[in-house]
């Protein structure tokens, strides 16, 4: 499985405000960068929160019908944010990891830590390999 987790570090809004916040996190993720110009993943993410706040069954199909957009669309964001560890598909639903996105957070921050640490462990191979000293 590839994993691709992209965070920019963005200016949190200066005031509380539900969907500047969530904008904001997409944003910090990289959800809505790159040809996503309508933000079309966020209105997903949205949708999903708003859905789930609900106790609601959550699938593409659903999701597209509320967004006014084509499943496809739909499914080709559901599997970016499922890539970054977001978000699961189990069977035709959509779920958030952990259920909350704060739990969702966590668990990507333990697989980001798990990756810089195969990576830190391998460049140290590379480093003795190539005769570079760590201070």
């Amino acid at each position: 499985m590839v994993q691709q987790i992209i965070l920019k570090n963005l200016d949190k809004p200066p005031i509380k405000n539900l969907e500047e916040d969530l904008h904001w996190f997409c944003d910090s993720f990289g959800f809505s960068s790159g040809r996503d110009t309508e933000k079309t993943a966020t209105r997903i993410i949205i949708s999903l929160l708003e859905n789930l706040s609900n106790d609601e069954m959550v699938s593409s199909e659903s999701l597209a019908t509320d967004l006014e957009i084509k499943t496809s669309r739909v499914n080709h964001h559901l599997r970016n944010l499922n890539d970054s560890g977001l978000l699961y598909r189990k069977k035709r639903l959509i779920y958030l990891r952990g259920g909350s996105l704060k739990t969702a957070v966590q668990e990507m921050r333990k697989d980001s830590e798990r990756i810089l640490d195969e990576l830190e462990n391998i460049a140290e191979e590379i480093d003795t390999l190539m005769g570079v000293k760590n201070r």
